[in-house]
């Protein structure tokens, strides 16, 4: 089997959550990554302990500018040779079947493998599909989704398997009893938040303005991930606000290494809108507030977060109406009302789709019986 994703974590962490759930089934399989030269995936994948092998591609820039041009040209080209180096792996791997998760690496690998007859399948993470899987699903013989929304902005095609996002078992099994008892948290309401990896500015800022009040009056336990790059900003920005190192009820982190204990603990979750941070929230069924990050692909996570809304699953606040206020007002009605709360938690949980590892192994074997 043949995997292919990148670019960004949302893509490859389900493209690594298949591999390992199909090499579990089946221990005999052998198994390729092919991602991008340069992108994260060529240190993540082989620390998995997968074979990974790179072509060079990337994708075009929409602003106007002469850096952008140069960078489209190079594309262009790319795009091109890219097409010979994944038919060359390739042929020289002699796949059974070839899966793709999204980003621009998975174009050239995906559409190579099915004009040489290899059965493919892609999936989709989010409600809004990606360019790269948009313009795939002509050519592939299965489209999994994650979201149902995702159907709609998919034309000429409507063949889908909802499968899900592949979500880690040990998120699914978290307890929220021992969670709580492991970190040290007592009867309060714990509020879980976070930005992402590497940190969202405007998320930050708000948070500590509700951080900064639970300082002083000890109303909520605050869990907050300020991500890599926002980390010495944020300590700054609340260091002038209060005293928060000598409140216990608060734990600040650069990244949270231990999330499936933090997330199982939380009351409720504060968080961008990214698909699998998502899938994680509704498989442990927990009340959000979701503030989409305005600066992704296609809007993507705006659509991801509206699925959970529409379904009275979370609420969103855009991050153009974001501030400390709407922030602290929003969590103090959600966390005072237990029926609104309760209401989130058990809609998050009802849209949940806790077996998508074992979905889309029946999707491959179904492929690989038709062969």
């Amino acid at each position: 089997m043949i995997l292919a994703g990148g670019g960004t974590a949302g893509h490859i962490n389900p493209a690594l959550a298949i591999a390992s759930y199909v090499k579990k089934k089946l221990p005999d399989t052998e198994i390729l990554y092919i991602g991008a030269k340069g992108g994260m995936e060529e240190n993540l994948v082989p620390k998995a302990g997968f074979e990974f092998k790179s072509i060079k591609i990337s994708g075009f820039k929409r602003k106007i500018s002469p850096s952008a041009i140069k960078h489209n040209i190079i594309t262009l080209k790319r795009v091109v040779t890219a097409q010979s180096q994944a038919k060359k792996i390739i042929k020289a791997f002699s796949p059974d079947i070839v899966i793709g998760t999204g980003g621009y690496v998975s174009g050239p690998v995906l559409r190579v493998a099915a004009k040489m007859k290899i059965k493919t399948a892609i999936h989709e993470q989010n409600a809004f599909p990606g360019v790269t899987n948009k313009l795939l699903c002509k050519d592939v013989d299965k489209v999994m989704l994650a979201v149902a929304d995702a159907q709609k902005h998919i034309k000429g095609r409507d063949d889908f398997i909802l499968t899900g996002n592949p979500v880690r078992e040990e998120i699914i099994t978290a307890d929220k009893t021992a969670a709580r008892k492991k970190l040290g948290v007592d009867d309060r309401p714990l509020i879980l938040s976070f930005g992402g990896s590497l940190g969202a500015r405007k998320l930050n800022e708000a948070v500590a303005e509700l951080i900064s009040r639970s300082a002083k009056d000890g109303k909520y336990q605050h869990i907050h991930a300020t991500g890599k790059s926002g980390h010495s900003d944020f300590v700054s920005l609340l260091g002038s606000k209060c005293d928060y190192e000598k409140s216990a009820n608060l734990d600040i982190r650069e990244y949270i290494y231990d999330m499936p204990d933090c997330l199982a603990a939380a009351d409720l979750v504060i968080s961008r809108a990214g698909a699998i941070s998502l899938s994680e929230i509704q498989a442990q069924g927990k009340a959000s507030v979701l503030i989409p990050s305005p600066y992704v692909a296609e809007n993507h996570q705006y659509h991801n977060a509206m699925a959970l809304v529409n379904k009275n699953a979370a609420s969103v606040i855009e991050e153009k109406d974001l501030s400390g206020d709407t922030l602290i007002s929003t969590v103090d009605k959600m966390l005072a009302n237990k029926e609104t709360m309760e209401m989130y938690s058990n809609n998050a949980r009802k849209t949940a789709i806790i077996d998508a590892n074992e979905r889309i192994y029946k999707v491959i074997m179904s492929l690989l019986e038709s062969k």
